[in-house]
């Protein structure tokens, strides 16, 4: 999960890493009230989208007074970046700079290790940085069994070409921000720029947090960062019930238990729909290795809720749950939900006791449900009703 920027600014301030004040405002009159908060003075108005380049378009301007805040947030509310609406801003306290740094960890999966990145030139694009000068980006590997302690973090340091005077006031940094990635189960800590103030202070000026959502359990209040207005309703349903569920732009909605086995299904129904009308998958729902009537009613009714499906594709492989569970999750699903279940299903089962699952449903003998007796013929038929 991503964070906003103020999200990671109020993370970085629990652990300790020195940042500027920042107020949240959703309005022109809270931005000029978050602006007296923070002394009357010069402030930042930031966009609050998870994307890059605010600042070229216009999303991150100055004000110098709480009514220059009001103004400039009522231009920058409901701007269009990169696709991002700006529903929210933050109002960040100014800051004089004198040199501005790059830092981050984040997880390195080649090497199944973390990886700390460091360069004494911030405030830049760092992707540019990285292909036009890899010299200036030291990167350093960070043990999981270690981490970031003092003896790294001068590494690191040293590494990205802090002078000495610098390196004793960016060592506590590195080691706060290593706290942040731990503690929060990160994937990624990103601070560009970590700037020194004409004052001589360090300070994370703008922060980046993904946080591993498979940690979630240990994080009951990482629930409260979501972002529920970029959030699919339909995603967030199949969340609710545990689901693995992605929304895709199609009309065939496709159900399965294994990842492996879904992907290869949206390929099938994908080449099958070429044959009628140009139909697609409209999702990825992969119900796992158990197909209760519970699991199969929380995917149908996630999938029926779709106003563009109008098919589905049950393409299961009985493996640890057998294909008669599957088939009596699917009937009891479909009494479950009743009336609201309207479109057709075109189920396939194969794998273990696939003969008494084909039985079981064609003795329920639905109205909605198609048997199939190949993946691919099913993903055909699926396709062809989806095209009716």
């Amino acid at each position: 999960m991503d964070l906003f920027e103020y999200q990671a600014r109020d993370i970085f301030e629990k652990h300790g890493v020195p940042v500027l004040g920042g107020v949240v405002a959703t309005t022109p009159e809270e931005a000029r009230s978050g602006a007296e908060k923070l002394g009357g003075g010069t402030v930042v108005v930031k966009a609050q989208v998870k994307t890059g380049g605010r600042g070229k378009a216009g999303g991150v301007k100055l004000a110098h007074s709480p009514q220059e805040a009001e103004s400039v947030a009522r231009d920058i509310l409901g701007m269009d970046i990169k696709g991002h609406t700006v529903h929210r801003v933050m109002i960040a306290q100014g800051a004089s700079i004198a040199e501005e740094f790059y830092f981050s960890i984040l997880l390195d999966r080649a090497h199944r290790s973390y990886l700390a990145m460091a360069s004494v030139e911030g405030g830049v694009d760092i992707e540019q940085l990285a292909v036009e000068r890899p010299d200036a980006l030291a990167k350093v590997e960070v043990l999981p069994t270690e981490g970031i302690n003092e003896a790294k973090a001068r590494e690191i340091a040293a590494a990205a070409g802090f002078p000495e005077e610098l390196t004793e006031r960016v060592v506590d940094v590195f080691q706060r921000l290593w706290t942040v990635y731990r503690e929060e189960d990160a994937t990624l800590v990103e601070v560009n720029p970590l700037v020194l103030t004409s004052d001589g202070a360090v300070v994370a000026l703008d922060g980046k947090v993904t946080l591993d959502e498979n940690a979630s359990f240990r994080h009951p209040d990482h629930e409260a960062l979501a972002d529920s207005e970029a959030t699919d309703p339909l995603e967030a349903k199949a969340q609710e019930n545990n689901l693995n569920y992605v929304k895709l732009d199609g009309q065939v909605g496709v159900i399965g238990n294994g990842a492996g086995l879904v992907m290869s299904t949206l390929d099938v129904v994908a080449y099958a729909g070429e044959r009628h009308g140009g139909v697609k998958p409209a999702n990825f729902l992969d119900i796992g290795g158990g197909a209760s009537a519970a699991v199969m009613a929380a995917g149908l009714d996630v999938i029926l809720g779709d106003p563009q499906v109008k098919s589905v594709f049950v393409n299961v492989f009985g493996g640890i749950t057998a294909c008669d569970e599957v088939a009596n999750g699917i009937v009891k699903a479909l009494e479950m939900l009743g009336d609201t279940a309207t479109k057709p299903l075109v189920v396939r089962l194969d794998g273990n006791n696939v003969e008494q699952g084909r039985l079981i449903l064609n003795q329920a003998n639905h109205p909605l449900v198609t048997l199939a007796e190949t993946m691919d013929g099913g993903a055909d038929r699926a396709a062809e009703l989806a095209n009716v």
